[in-house]
């Protein structure tokens, strides 16, 4: 019987699909467009293949597409149909019940499937960076960091392989707020491989939450060539230059990113690539920074997609985009086709609770704040705040929703809510403008001149050191 390059016993599959199947755990693993291919190619090397089968299939599931997953469930099913499973092993089976319970819906069963896959073979690449999107996906600090970091000591770290486990372990340190060890991790992963884009991402990452943008920038900028084309987060990594770029004051030069990295002419109209792109232009927007014909041309691409009740979190990026382009009879139709959804009961579906708990709450919360009923904002939104995690993403995406938070609290004169919100914010980072920012504008609503003068100064000081 053939098997991986790790010892893993491969059911009819023969050594041109087993090939394929490493070049393609590669070209995963670097964020390759290549992947798709190698994949296609394994299935039709060997396509009785459990593996060959299932790694295909998590294509078809990682991208958060509906469309794609509705066309996996149905070639996958007649795969699953004719699978003769007293043929298959174990660990093989595993993966197809993972599979299944993601297709079905519920991607957190199919993220304990594959945890449990890695308990029992630690050394599975696939189970590892399946589960470590998956834990991504439903916003899992904890399961991000020890996924990975439970199957390290069964890895020899001279495995070529092992510098992408710590780009991956980089990324679960730091959501789960381990900043320097992420740091440490993370660059030990970009040194072994330069091009391991999602350990350039866990860097890009730790210095954010540290409020560190000027050290983010020069880090982007001095690996341009290895992170910035040619791959599946390149887009992303752009969003989180643009990011340092509006935290050091620098507004044009994240328009100019936005315009030619995020959301193009030539941008297919991915969800991952304009949930991206609805972030950055809600930041402004709380900015009061008027983008409307961007807003426009985003929320366009947001309608022509079409999505049913599939992913809450790319919902209310979707909501975002019509709010700003002002398309609030858009945003109240997304939200009630929600709610007449929830209405039947979706057992096993993991975005009902997603989207019942948070995506709704938090939409219904981005319209009222469009409309400028800001205590109604604050009403919905501070109950959720330590719960956003449930519905996906990590820290810095779902602060567009934090941030939204704030400035609701400061325009409604909700002062204590506002204090609260902004003591937690700058304990945290205290080397962030926008946060000190933020406390002139509370210190001014309450008559303190002189403190909302030092946060300025404070403010300004921070900035001019990005410079």
């Amino acid at each position: 019987m053939t098997a991986d390059r790790h010892g893993h016993a491969l059911t009819d599959t023969g050594a041109e699909a087993a090939a394929l199947l490493e070049q393609g755990l590669d070209d995963m693993l670097f964020l390759r467009p290549a992947v798709a291919e190698a994949a296609a190619g394994a299935v039709e090397a060997a396509p009785g293949s459990p593996s060959a089968q299932v790694f295909a299939a998590y294509l078809g599931l990682l991208g958060t597409e509906e469309k794609d997953a509705a066309q996996t469930l149905e070639w996958f099913g007649r795969f699953r149909a004719g699978l003769d499973r007293a043929a298959a092993t174990p660990r093989e089976l595993a993966h197809v019940d993972a599979v299944s319970a993601w297709l079905e819906g519920d991607i957190h069963k199919a993220g304990r499937l594959l945890g449990e896959v890695s308990v029992a073979y630690p050394r599975d690449l696939l189970a590892l960076a399946v589960g470590h999107q998956i834990d991504f996906f439903t916003g899992n600090a904890v399961q991000l960091r020890d996924r990975v970091g439970g199957v390290l000591s069964a890895w020899d770290d001279a495995d070529p392989h092992y510098g992408l486990l710590l780009g991956m372990f980089a990324f679960g340190l730091e959501e789960a707020g381990h900043y320097d060890r992420s740091e440490q991790v993370g660059l030990a992963a970009v040194e072994a491989n330069p091009r391991d884009v999602w350990g350039i991402h866990a860097v890009v990452h730790t210095y954010e939450m540290q409020g560190r943008f000027a050290e983010g920038i020069a880090y982007l900028d001095a690996r341009t060539d290895d992170w910035s084309s040619g791959n599946y987060l390149n887009v992303h990594n752009w969003w989180h230059y643009a990011l340092y770029a509006l935290e050091s004051g620098n507004t044009a030069q994240a328009l100019e990113i936005y315009d030619a990295s995020i959301h193009t002419p030539e941008s297919e109209g991915l969800a991952m690539e304009l949930l991206d792109a609805s972030a950055l232009l809600w930041r402004l927007l709380l900015a009061g920074e008027d983008e409307s014909e961007r807003w426009a041309r985003l929320a366009d691409a947001w309608a022509a997609r079409r999505d049913g009740p599939y992913y809450a979190f790319n919902d209310v990026h979707a909501l975002m985009a019509y709010l700003g382009a002002g398309r609030i009879a858009d945003a109240e139709a997304l939200v009630k086709e929600r709610q007449v959804w929830l209405a039947a009961p979706h057992p096993g579906v993991a975005n009902h609770a997603m989207t019942e708990e948070i995506g709704v709450p938090v939409g219904r919360a981005l319209i009222a704040y469009a409309q400028g009923r800001y205590d109604q904002t604050v009403d919905l939104l501070l109950p959720l705040r330590h719960r956003l995690n449930t519905y996906g993403g990590s820290h810095a995406q779902r602060d567009a929703v934090q941030k939204t938070l704030v400035e609701a609290a400061l325009r409604a004169g909700r002062d204590d809510v506002a204090r609260t919100l902004l003591s937690e914010r700058i304990g945290v980072r205290p080397s962030s403008p926008y946060n000190w920012l933020a406390q002139a504008r509370l210190a001014d609503r309450l008559g303190r001149a002189a403190e909302a003068a030092a946060a300025r100064r404070r403010a300004g000081e921070l900035v001019d050191a990005t410079k």
